[in-house]
């Protein structure tokens, strides 16, 4: 099993406020970044419901172009997540626009590192041009299933985020390959859980196209969210609860239920007293 360790908690301000500083813990309360995957339209085409969801997560993985986006939507998510007060990261996957960055490709760790370093350092520069710093890097689909397995794919996403600064933020599955690169590079690694994802009895996630990939009923997610962050537990599809720890949740924006999914988290996180904060975002040298 993908190894959790206990669950941090942070400060408990008022409900519904934002805060910026890094996550930490107090006798009060508990804290957690609600992060979404964001700005996936592709020119024409629109895809999720990014507006609304930027009124409810407090951090936004945006597409950097090559599982989806264009600059013309990656300045525009840009500049929403700043109007709406949200962090920005940087969401880098295989060069795969017709399969979503979903499909598994044979790409070579120098491959990888390379299109990270160019994807990164894309959205950076929209970030720069708006005045916002860029938190975090999290990988998409089959590239951030494929480092958590795979040590040698981990070791070239942690470089390629290392070399473009050390103080950018990885978030990762807890326990994985991933999680391990980033810390061996010197990386603050953020663990991810997923509201809206079935997880297997090793800790990694269902894969998509298996039953139980998907939690497509709001108060399900919203419930796992909470449990996830209060107890520090998942059910898998097989029933069975196993450990997880987690400083963040993921939403996808895709999902058709992606907004009454974001609500209905926020809405089972407020109930158990835990408030919605992103981490504190490096300073732009």
């Amino acid at each position: 099993m993908l190894p959790g360790t206990t669950i941090p908690s942070g400060r408990d301000p008022a409900e519904g406020a934002r805060a910026t500083g890094a996550s930490g813990s107090t006798a009060s309360g508990r804290r957690i970044d609600l992060n979404a995957d964001l700005g996936e339209s592709f020119g024409a085409y629109r895809l999720g419901a990014d507006e609304a969801l930027l009124a409810v997560v407090s951090s936004a993985n945006v597409a950097c172009g090559f599982h989806a986006s264009d600059p013309r939507v990656m300045e525009r998510t840009v500049a929403l997540c700043k109007a709406h007060g949200v962090a920005v990261g940087a969401h880098p996957g295989f060069p795969d626009l017709v399969g979503f960055g979903r499909r598994s490709l044979a790409a070579s760790p120098s491959e990888v590192r390379a299109d990270v370093i160019y994807q990164v350092g894309a959205l950076r520069a929209f970030c720069d041009a708006h005045g916002v710093p860029l938190q975090h890097v999290k990988p998409h689909g089959a590239l951030y299933n494929q480092a958590c397995r795979d040590p040698a794919l981990a070791e070239a996403v942690a470089a390629a985020v290392a070399a473009v600064d050390r103080r950018l933020l990885l978030y990762a599955l807890p326990g994985s390959e991933l999680a391990k690169a980033g810390e061996r590079a010197g990386l603050t690694v953020k663990r991810e859980g997923f509201a809206d994802r079935g997880y297997r009895q090793d800790g990694s996630l269902v894969p998509r196209g298996e039953p139980g990939a998907i939690v497509e009923d709001p108060e399900e997610a919203g419930r796992r969210a909470a449990r996830m962050v209060c107890e520090g537990r998942v059910t898998t599809r097989e029933g069975a609860d196993i450990a997880v720890a987690v400083d963040t949740i993921c939403l996808h924006g895709d999902n058709p239920e992606a907004l009454a999914i974001a609500r209905a988290v926020r809405a089972h996180l407020a109930a158990a007293g835990v408030t919605v904060a992103a981490f504190s975002a490096p300073t732009s040298t």
